[in-house]
């Protein structure tokens, strides 16, 4: 049985979401305060549901403890707060949908499950990715180039990686954009060609090589 935590205090919601993933066969604790929040998580957690604003504390002050602590469950962040900066900043940080109230439940169970649907393919993708220089453990979420250990963001490694899993091809920003960030309409592709720089700092110039009018590619000399 699937578990799920919600973190929300307001008490009908909290109630209704719990109410709701259980008819849908999952296991659902709900926390409607960080201190309770922390006491019941733990890697036995399959999604997290994760409100912005709460009694002692802020939602995206937890994704961050989550994921300092490397917890790599994944978490969907339900709050009220709408504007574009929140949810750049909540993907961001760690979380891998980003939902904003009010909501159809019927949308919510949709999202938990492609979650679920996802988490099952990360465990199943290949632990280690070799293409020269370049090595990722994706157990430990380590990156090493050249012998060098490198220090990515998230969402650095995860655009690292899905070129390293697909070194011959070329993808569109707007493509990164989906398959990394996991949005397809975003206001504008400038944030990948900052993280494709923020990259090569920390790496090298031809880690990843700019295909004029196509987009990026893992560099033949990575």
């Amino acid at each position: 049985m699937k578990q799920v935590l919600i973190v929300e205090d307001d008490e009908n919601l909290g109630k209704s979401l719990k109410k709701i993933l259980e008819s849908e066969g999952m296991k659902a604790q709900l926390a409607p305060t960080l201190e309770l929040a922390r006491t019941l998580l733990s890697k036995d957690l399959d999604v997290i549901v994760l409100d912005w604003m709460l009694p002692d504390g802020q939602g995206i002050d937890f994704l961050r403890e989550i994921r300092s602590k490397e917890f790599s469950m994944p978490v969907i962040m339900l709050t009220a707060r709408t504007d574009l900066i929140d949810k750049v900043l909540g993907l961001e940080t760690g979380a891998n949908d980003y939902m904003t109230k009010p909501f159809e439940s019927r949308e919510l169970i949709a999202r938990v499950r492609v979650q679920l649907r996802e988490k099952v393919a990360v465990i199943a993708r290949s632990e280690k990715v070799m293409v020269g220089k370049l090595m990722i453990n994706d157990m430990e979420k380590e990156v090493l180039y050249d012998g060098r250990k490198v220090t990515f963001t998230k969402m650095e490694y995860e655009l690292v990686r899905l070129l390293a899993e697909n070194p011959r091809q070329t993808f569109s920003r707007e493509n990164l954009l989906d398959k990394v960030w996991g949005y397809e309409n975003f206001p504008t592709t400038r944030t990948v060609d900052t993280h494709v720089l923020q990259i090569r700092q920390k790496t090298a110039d031809d880690i990843i090589e700019t295909i004029r009018g196509l987009g990026y590619r893992l560099g033949t000399m990575s």
